[in-house]
Protein backbone atom coordinates (compact mmCIF):
# COMPACT_ATOMS: atom_id res chain seq x y z
CA UNK A 1 0.00 0.00 0.00
CA UNK A 2 1.45 3.55 -0.54
CA UNK A 3 -0.16 7.23 -0.67
CA UNK A 4 -1.07 9.17 -2.79
CA UNK A 5 -0.33 12.79 -3.21
CA UNK A 6 -1.38 15.16 -0.31
CA UNK A 7 -4.61 17.46 -0.56
CA UNK A 8 -4.82 20.94 1.28
CA UNK A 9 -7.53 21.31 3.96
CA UNK A 10 -7.53 25.04 4.56
CA UNK A 11 -3.66 25.94 5.60
CA UNK A 12 -3.17 22.27 6.83
CA UNK A 13 -1.78 19.28 4.26
CA UNK A 14 -3.48 15.84 5.08
CA UNK A 15 -2.86 12.78 3.52
CA UNK A 16 -5.20 11.46 1.13
CA UNK A 17 -6.68 8.06 2.01
CA UNK A 18 -4.72 5.12 1.12
CA UNK A 19 -5.12 3.28 -2.09
CA UNK A 20 -2.60 0.51 -3.62
CA UNK A 21 -0.87 1.59 -6.69
CA UNK A 22 -2.12 0.11 -10.09
CA UNK A 23 0.00 -2.78 -11.36
CA UNK A 24 1.70 -1.85 -15.12
CA UNK A 25 3.19 1.26 -13.99
CA UNK A 26 0.00 3.25 -14.93
CA UNK A 27 -0.02 6.34 -13.17
CA UNK A 28 -2.49 7.01 -10.19
CA UNK A 29 -3.52 10.27 -8.41
CA UNK A 30 -5.91 10.65 -5.08
CA UNK A 31 -9.45 9.67 -5.54
CA UNK A 32 -10.99 13.24 -4.47
CA UNK A 33 -12.55 16.30 -5.55
CA UNK A 34 -12.18 19.92 -4.35
CA UNK A 35 -14.40 22.73 -5.62
CA UNK A 36 -13.50 24.41 -8.99
CA UNK A 37 -11.09 20.97 -9.84
CA UNK A 38 -11.06 18.28 -11.63
CA UNK A 39 -11.85 14.59 -10.48
CA UNK A 40 -8.43 12.56 -10.71
CA UNK A 41 -9.09 9.08 -11.39
CA UNK A 42 -6.40 6.34 -11.91
CA UNK A 43 -5.91 6.71 -15.97
CA UNK A 44 -4.54 9.99 -16.67
CA UNK A 45 -6.00 9.65 -19.94
CA UNK A 46 -9.44 9.59 -18.52
CA UNK A 47 -8.42 13.04 -15.83
CA UNK A 48 -10.12 16.01 -16.95
CA UNK A 49 -8.08 19.02 -16.79
CA UNK A 50 -9.48 22.03 -16.44
CA UNK A 51 -10.07 24.62 -19.27
CA UNK A 52 -10.60 28.03 -20.38
CA UNK A 53 -8.46 31.20 -19.83
CA UNK A 54 -8.43 31.43 -16.26
CA UNK A 55 -7.03 27.31 -16.89
CA UNK A 56 -4.23 28.54 -19.35
CA UNK A 57 -3.41 31.64 -17.04
CA UNK A 58 -3.13 29.03 -14.00
CA UNK A 59 -0.56 26.59 -15.96
CA UNK A 60 1.23 29.39 -17.07
CA UNK A 61 1.74 30.52 -13.47
CA UNK A 62 2.39 26.87 -12.58
CA UNK A 63 5.01 26.95 -15.53
CA UNK A 64 6.84 30.11 -14.28
CA UNK A 65 7.26 29.69 -10.91
CA UNK A 66 8.36 26.34 -11.49
CA UNK A 67 11.13 27.61 -13.40
CA UNK A 68 12.20 29.62 -11.11
CA UNK A 69 12.22 26.46 -8.52
CA UNK A 70 13.84 24.10 -10.67
CA UNK A 71 16.46 26.23 -11.26
CA UNK A 72 17.26 27.18 -7.39
CA UNK A 73 16.99 23.53 -6.23
CA UNK A 74 17.63 21.50 -9.07
CA UNK A 75 15.03 18.56 -9.46
CA UNK A 76 15.98 16.48 -6.77
CA UNK A 77 15.60 19.09 -4.37
CA UNK A 78 12.39 20.88 -5.78
CA UNK A 79 9.26 19.38 -4.24
CA UNK A 80 5.74 20.80 -5.37
CA UNK A 81 4.88 21.77 -2.11
CA UNK A 82 7.56 24.51 -2.65
CA UNK A 83 5.69 25.25 -5.62
CA UNK A 84 2.75 25.53 -4.37
CA UNK A 85 3.72 27.57 -1.57
CA UNK A 86 5.52 30.06 -3.91
CA UNK A 87 2.08 30.55 -5.89
CA UNK A 88 -0.19 30.65 -3.11
CA UNK A 89 -1.98 27.65 -4.20
CA UNK A 90 -2.71 24.39 -2.86
CA UNK A 91 -0.49 20.88 -3.60
CA UNK A 92 -3.80 19.38 -5.31
CA UNK A 93 -3.89 22.39 -7.46
CA UNK A 94 -0.83 21.62 -9.04
CA UNK A 95 -1.40 18.03 -9.60
CA UNK A 96 -4.79 19.18 -11.26
CA UNK A 97 -3.20 19.83 -14.08
CA UNK A 98 0.48 18.06 -14.03
CA UNK A 99 0.79 14.65 -12.92
CA UNK A 100 3.47 14.22 -11.07
CA UNK A 101 7.12 16.71 -10.61
CA UNK A 102 8.81 14.85 -13.25
CA UNK A 103 5.75 15.61 -15.70
CA UNK A 104 6.35 19.28 -14.78
CA UNK A 105 9.81 19.17 -15.14
CA UNK A 106 9.98 17.96 -18.55
CA UNK A 107 7.42 20.39 -19.37
CA UNK A 108 9.42 23.27 -17.95
CA UNK A 109 12.69 22.05 -20.29
CA UNK A 110 10.08 21.68 -23.36
CA UNK A 111 9.47 25.23 -22.83
CA UNK A 112 12.93 26.42 -22.58
CA UNK A 113 14.16 24.15 -25.20
CA UNK A 114 11.24 25.71 -27.41
CA UNK A 115 12.29 29.26 -27.07
CA UNK A 116 15.55 28.31 -27.48
CA UNK A 117 15.07 26.88 -30.57
CA UNK A 118 12.70 29.71 -31.67
CA UNK A 119 16.08 32.28 -31.24
CA UNK A 120 17.82 30.25 -33.35
CA UNK A 121 15.47 29.63 -36.26
CA UNK A 122 14.43 33.15 -36.35
CA UNK A 123 18.01 34.38 -36.14
CA UNK A 124 19.62 32.02 -38.01
CA UNK A 125 21.56 34.07 -41.46
CA UNK A 126 20.75 31.35 -43.95
CA UNK A 127 22.15 33.54 -46.75
CA UNK A 128 25.11 33.45 -45.41
CA UNK A 129 28.36 30.40 -45.41
CA UNK A 130 27.21 27.35 -43.42
CA UNK A 131 30.41 28.60 -41.07
CA UNK A 132 28.75 32.05 -40.53
CA UNK A 133 25.42 30.11 -39.56
CA UNK A 134 27.08 27.86 -37.31
CA UNK A 135 29.37 30.83 -35.43
CA UNK A 136 25.55 32.42 -34.93
CA UNK A 137 24.76 28.53 -33.23
CA UNK A 138 27.38 28.71 -30.92
CA UNK A 139 26.92 32.41 -29.92
CA UNK A 140 23.22 32.17 -29.29
CA UNK A 141 23.40 28.86 -27.16
CA UNK A 142 26.37 30.34 -25.14
CA UNK A 143 23.71 33.27 -24.74
CA UNK A 144 20.86 31.91 -23.18
CA UNK A 145 22.47 29.13 -21.55
CA UNK A 146 25.21 31.38 -19.60
CA UNK A 147 23.55 34.55 -19.40
CA UNK A 148 19.59 33.90 -19.46
CA UNK A 149 19.44 30.47 -17.51
CA UNK A 150 22.09 29.21 -15.62
CA UNK A 151 20.07 27.38 -13.14
CA UNK A 152 18.52 25.53 -16.13
CA UNK A 153 21.38 24.90 -17.86
CA UNK A 154 23.11 23.13 -14.58
CA UNK A 155 19.50 20.98 -14.70
CA UNK A 156 19.92 19.97 -18.10
CA UNK A 157 23.24 18.77 -17.80
CA UNK A 158 23.08 17.02 -14.63
CA UNK A 159 19.84 15.12 -15.17
CA UNK A 160 20.43 14.45 -18.88
CA UNK A 161 23.25 11.80 -17.68
CA UNK A 162 20.24 10.39 -15.17
CA UNK A 163 20.28 6.56 -15.99
CA UNK A 164 17.13 6.25 -13.55
CA UNK A 165 13.49 5.70 -14.46
CA UNK A 166 12.67 9.61 -12.95
CA UNK A 167 13.91 11.97 -15.31
CA UNK A 168 16.93 11.05 -17.47
CA UNK A 169 14.64 8.87 -19.60
CA UNK A 170 12.59 11.79 -20.89
CA UNK A 171 15.43 13.90 -22.24
CA UNK A 172 15.57 11.19 -25.42
CA UNK A 173 12.83 12.77 -27.41
CA UNK A 174 13.84 16.52 -25.38
CA UNK A 175 17.07 16.25 -26.86
CA UNK A 176 16.57 15.01 -30.37
CA UNK A 177 13.99 17.97 -31.09
CA UNK A 178 16.25 20.67 -29.46
CA UNK A 179 19.26 19.19 -31.82
CA UNK A 180 17.06 18.93 -35.01
CA UNK A 181 18.34 23.17 -35.90
CA UNK A 182 21.67 22.04 -35.71
CA UNK A 183 21.47 19.05 -37.66
CA UNK A 184 19.77 21.13 -40.18
CA UNK A 185 22.16 23.46 -40.49
CA UNK A 186 25.09 20.35 -41.24
CA UNK A 187 22.89 18.71 -43.65
CA UNK A 188 22.38 22.07 -45.79
CA UNK A 189 26.30 22.69 -45.69
CA UNK A 190 26.79 19.28 -46.73
CA UNK A 191 24.70 19.82 -49.82
CA UNK A 192 26.31 22.91 -50.72
CA UNK A 193 29.77 21.20 -50.40
CA UNK A 194 30.86 22.95 -47.24
CA UNK A 195 30.93 20.17 -44.59
CA UNK A 196 32.45 16.61 -45.37
CA UNK A 197 30.24 13.69 -46.32
CA UNK A 198 32.53 11.01 -44.94
CA UNK A 199 31.42 10.93 -41.11
CA UNK A 200 28.04 10.45 -39.89
CA UNK A 201 25.99 14.24 -39.51
CA UNK A 202 25.41 12.64 -35.88
CA UNK A 203 29.09 12.09 -35.44
CA UNK A 204 29.62 16.09 -36.51
CA UNK A 205 26.92 17.03 -34.07
CA UNK A 206 28.60 15.80 -31.18
CA UNK A 207 32.10 17.01 -32.13
CA UNK A 208 30.17 20.78 -31.96
CA UNK A 209 27.96 19.85 -28.88
CA UNK A 210 29.98 17.89 -26.86
CA UNK A 211 32.75 20.74 -26.22
CA UNK A 212 30.26 23.09 -25.72
CA UNK A 213 28.70 21.21 -22.74
CA UNK A 214 32.27 21.20 -21.33
CA UNK A 215 32.34 24.80 -21.44
CA UNK A 216 28.79 24.91 -20.28
CA UNK A 217 29.86 22.99 -16.92
CA UNK A 218 33.42 24.77 -16.34
CA UNK A 219 31.81 28.20 -16.16
CA UNK A 220 28.60 26.46 -14.06
CA UNK A 221 31.03 24.46 -11.50
CA UNK A 222 33.45 27.55 -10.80
CA UNK A 223 30.81 30.37 -11.15
CA UNK A 224 33.01 32.61 -13.46
CA UNK A 225 31.92 35.15 -16.40
CA UNK A 226 32.72 33.59 -19.89
CA UNK A 227 33.58 35.70 -22.52
CA UNK A 228 30.48 34.60 -24.86
CA UNK A 229 31.81 36.58 -28.20
CA UNK A 230 35.79 35.54 -27.91
CA UNK A 231 34.40 31.58 -26.86
CA UNK A 232 32.27 31.46 -30.03
CA UNK A 233 34.81 32.39 -31.97
CA UNK A 234 37.56 30.05 -30.53
CA UNK A 235 35.18 27.40 -30.86
CA UNK A 236 34.53 27.65 -34.57
CA UNK A 237 38.03 28.28 -35.70
CA UNK A 238 38.86 25.21 -34.06
CA UNK A 239 36.05 23.09 -35.42
CA UNK A 240 35.31 24.33 -38.50
CA UNK A 241 38.33 22.53 -40.07
CA UNK A 242 37.51 19.55 -38.88
CA UNK A 243 34.18 19.85 -40.36
CA UNK A 244 35.23 20.82 -43.41
CA UNK A 245 36.03 18.32 -46.11
CA UNK A 246 39.37 17.18 -46.42
CA UNK A 247 40.46 18.87 -49.84
CA UNK A 248 38.43 21.74 -49.91
CA UNK A 249 40.66 24.04 -49.58
CA UNK A 250 42.93 22.32 -52.36
CA UNK A 251 40.13 22.63 -54.37
CA UNK A 252 39.15 26.22 -53.48
CA UNK A 253 42.76 26.87 -54.95
CA UNK A 254 42.56 25.23 -58.04
CA UNK A 255 39.92 26.78 -58.72
CA UNK A 256 41.34 30.23 -57.91
CA UNK A 257 44.18 28.88 -60.05
CA UNK A 258 41.75 28.29 -62.95
CA UNK A 259 39.59 31.78 -62.52
CA UNK A 260 43.67 33.50 -62.71
CA UNK A 261 44.72 31.52 -65.77
CA UNK A 262 41.61 32.16 -67.83
CA UNK A 263 41.33 35.91 -66.86
CA UNK A 264 45.23 36.22 -68.08
CA UNK A 265 44.46 34.15 -71.52
CA UNK A 266 41.76 36.56 -72.14
CA UNK A 267 43.97 39.39 -71.44
CA UNK A 268 46.60 38.13 -73.97
CA UNK A 269 43.93 37.35 -76.57
CA UNK A 270 42.50 41.19 -76.64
Amino acid sequence: MEYDVTASRGHRLVRAAAVPRPTGGTAYHSRFRLPGTAIMEDNAATRRIPSGARAEQRIRDILRVSREVFAELGYDKTTTTEIAQRLGVSEATVFTYFQSKRKLCVRVIEDWYDEIIDAVERGMPRDQSTRAQLAFYVKTHLRLFLIQGTGLCALVLSEGRAKGPDLGQEFVPLQRRYTAPLMELLARGREHGEIRADLPLSLLRSAILGPMEHILWDAIAREREVDIDKTAAGMVALLWPALQPANIELEALRAFHGEVGAALRKLDGT
